[in-house]
């Protein structure tokens, strides 16, 4: 579809009303990151709204200040509605999903006259299951005739999570409107442990079928997606939605243009979705539970019917697994090397180049066999039971039973699955990626997968878990999404690698035919900042690091107001703090102190009261933190962010660019860290009025030969560099 003059005279009418209502000027950035989107979404071409160009993808740098929100917007929803396709956003994190729905789309509709339509998508895990929560009350002793009433209670006071009074507080408030079951929307934090016990996932909830579908919280979320022009989501739902084939809870990937805000994040979030781990004797207590839910389940089915004979079935196959698991545990535990750090009380053994020894793939592949049928058994069984809502139907088993047990045996069913695929993972040929050969025809194969396992120790048990996860996203982004997508921007403060696109690209694995922008900042960084390197004694990698930290910063942070003090380990964090909180009371806050947001709250308190703050922190301090104007002031970087040295799936990637004659710190190791670099660095100038100071202690920065690479990567701030 070419641009036709119409949908641009729409993009830049709408662009100069919602500058003049806003009251702010256009920015060059901005203006150069619109017409991209628009130029790149009217060059993808279609027949009866199939796209039949290339794949590609648009990708634009853009850094803080440059209103990269508001260009997206402005470009892709004319021509989404031109073309008919759903447009969906995308991020990494909550509160940006929030900043789109609450602030950004109604600003726009506001000062433009686009007209358009959008909600908000997050998985059935973030909403209240009627039915969960109404069977966690009734194993509490309460009958129907208790509960009800609660719809119908006023305000009862806050609750502490867990108990019965929390779960009846909670009934009532969505029974009174005042919830809508959101989990985000709670006014407290829900522990986790506390939120499974309420939720539910697409193997437990019966759908149509359940009592409460006409008052369900998530399918009352989900009403407008299909009607809407815009859809805002996460990651992780648009990788669940692919990992189920796309099109199951979000709009098809052919009928969507997609729009990936923080997009940095994809390639480590498709990594996370797509490993599997298997921890065995957890598994195994799990299997004596299926045991013992399956015994209470017996007396509802009649003997010899098919429900019967597959519940017998499930018993039986739930014996085999164990009994392979028991032989795997024995395996693990008496024939890996393992090495074990006291401190954790665990040990890590990677199988190089993911090849498991003879023995333990053979174990592997009886554990695949076996887990297989039971996966099979539990999946009739569940459709067994929801046969038991279709009322046109007779049916052995009555529906009363079929309510109580489909979720029971939906849940088992889906962490059956959950486990299946690790041995399917641990049982594939090393170097036969079967998505891999689809994806645009790479020469190079993708890197085998990585597969290890972790011995930990507690004070009365002692587990291990096997683990497999790929260590490129490249082919399973490829084939799930941009193969498939109608269109797909990615845009981030922190997309290029030592000023180039090529890591993100071979992360991501990028279509050849991409578009690739970085779009120059409004930011005056020499004017606003400087970056320095004072002296120091030691490198990071001496013994003597923290000692020298814990005598320098108080110097370096000395007659600043508000300081950001960022470390890339909590030990050190800790240990640092500990030696100069009792020298500096009411001074230092780390990140663990209190949450997040508290922690934020209170460095803010002190700074309006006039009084210095440094905050301490680690790795989501250095990205995910917005402190504008006073209250901050200076960065201070104790240590280069270079990976973990074990982290297994670094390391499987390292052996492959090593085998490929590459240089493993020069093409993974040194561009990670200048990304992480360049967000640390990103806290310090949030408006075009900010001013500051970087510090870093780290003297390899001018010491070492990649050194240079990586303060070239920073924004161009005036250097002062001790010698």
């Amino acid at each position: 579809m070419a641009l036709t003059d119409a949908i641009k005279q729409e993009i830049q009418q709408s662009y100069r009303e919602v500058l003049a209502g806003k009251g702010v000027r256009a920015r060059y950035g901005q203006r150069l990151m619109i017409a991209e989107i628009a130029k790149y979404m009217g060059e993808i071409t279609e027949n009866d709204g199939q796209r039949t160009s290339p794949p590609a993808t648009c990708v634009v740098e853009a850094g803080t200040g440059t209103g990269k929100t508001l260009a997206y917007l402005i470009a892709a929803i004319p021509v989404a509605r031109a073309l008919g396709k759903t447009l969906v956003i995308s991020t990494a994190t909550v509160a940006l999903q929030d900043q789109i729905v609450l602030k950004d789309l109604p600003d726009l509709k506001k000062h433009s006259k686009m007209n358009f339509s959008w909600t908000l998508a997050k998985g059935r895990g973030r909403y209240l299951c009627l039915s969960r929560l109404e069977s966690r009350l009734h194993d509490e002793g309460s009958g129907d005739s208790d509960t009800m009433p609660l719809f119908l209670l006023d305000n009862p006071g806050a609750e502490e999570p867990g108990t019965r009074a929390f779960f009846e507080e909670m009934l009532a408030s969505y029974g009174s409107r005042k919830w809508d079951g959101d989990r985000d929307h709670w006014p407290e934090q829900i522990p986790d442990d506390i939120w499974r016990q309420v939720t539910t996932d697409h193997r437990q909830c019966t759908n149509r079928h359940c009592s409460y579908f006409d008052s369900c919280a998530f399918f009352d979320a989900r009403k407008d997606l299909d009607e809407v022009d815009i859809v805002v989501a996460n990651h992780d739902l648009v990788l669940a939605d692919l990992a189920l084939g796309g099109g199951a809870i979000l709009p098809e990937p052919e009928n969507a243009l997609f729009i990936f805000d923080e997009a940095h994040h994809l390639p480590d979030k498709a990594l996370n979705h797509f490993a599997a781990s298997v921890p065995l004797n957890s598994t195994r207590q799990w299997l004596k539970q299926l045991s013992q839910a399956l015994v209470k389940m017996q007396p509802y089915l009649a003997p010899g019917t098919q429900g019967a004979k597959t519940l017998d079935r499930i018993s039986s196959a739930a014996r085999d697994v164990d009994l392979v698991l028991a032989r795997v545990y024995e395996e693990t535990e008496q024939n890996t090397g393992w090495d074990f750090n006291e401190e954790r009380r665990s040990a890590q053994w990677r199988y190089p180049e993911g090849e498991l020894p003879e023995a333990l793939a053979e174990l592997a592949s009886e554990s695949r066999i076996a887990t297989a049928g039971l996966v099979r058994h539990l999946g009739a069984l569940a459709e067994e039971l929801q046969g038991a809502f279709d009322e046109r139907k007779q049916h052995e088993i009555d529906r009363d039973t079929a309510e109580a047990w489909y979720p029971v045996i939906g849940a088992f069913h889906s962490r059956s699955e959950d486990q299946l695929r690790l041995w399917t993972a641990w049982t594939e040929q090393v170097g036969g990626n079967s998505e891999d050969s689809e994806s645009q025809g790479r020469t190079n194969k993708s890197p085998p997968p990585a597969r290890w396992s972790v011995r930990q120790r507690w004070d009365h048990a002692e587990d291990i878990t096997l683990f497999s996860s790929p260590v490129l996203a490249n082919s399973l982004l490829y084939t799930r999404l941009w193969s498939r997508a109608y269109g797909a921007v990615l845009t981030s403060a922190t997309l290029t690698a030592l000023g180039r696109f090529d890591r993100l690209q071979a992360r991501a694995g990028l279509p050849e035919a991409s578009r690739m922008l970085v779009v120059p900042s409004s930011f005056r960084y020499t004017e606003m900042a400087t970056v320095e390197v004072p002296a120091m004694r030691c490198m990071p990698t001496d013994d003597g690091f923290a000692d020298e930290l814990i005598k320098r910063l108080p110097g370096v942070w000395a007659g600043g107001k508000a300081t950001l003090v960022l470390f890339t380990s909590r030990r050190q964090m800790h240990q640092v703090r500990d030696a100069l909180s009792p020298e500096y009371p009411g001074l230092i806050i780390t990140q663990d102190d209190m949450s997040r947001g508290e922690v934020l709250r209170q460095h803010r308190d002190r700074v309006d009261e006039g009084r210095a703050s440094v905050l301490f922190g680690v790795a989501s301090f250095a990205e995910g933190i917005d402190l504008p104007g006073k209250y901050l002031h200076h960065v201070v970087i104790t240590r280069l962010p270079f990976s973990v040295p074990d982290d297994p799936i670094e390391a499987g990637l390292a052996e492959w660019i090593n085998q490929r004659g590459g240089n493993p710190f020069m093409e993974i190791t040194v561009p990670d860290a200048s990304i992480k670099l360049v967000q640390a660095v990103g806290r310090l100038l949030r408006t075009e009025e900010d001013t500051g100071r970087v510090s870093i202690l780290d003297r390899r920065i001018v010491a070492r030969r990649y050194g240079q690479l990586l303060l070239d990567s920073l924004p161009p701030f005036r250097r002062i560099i001790e010698p």
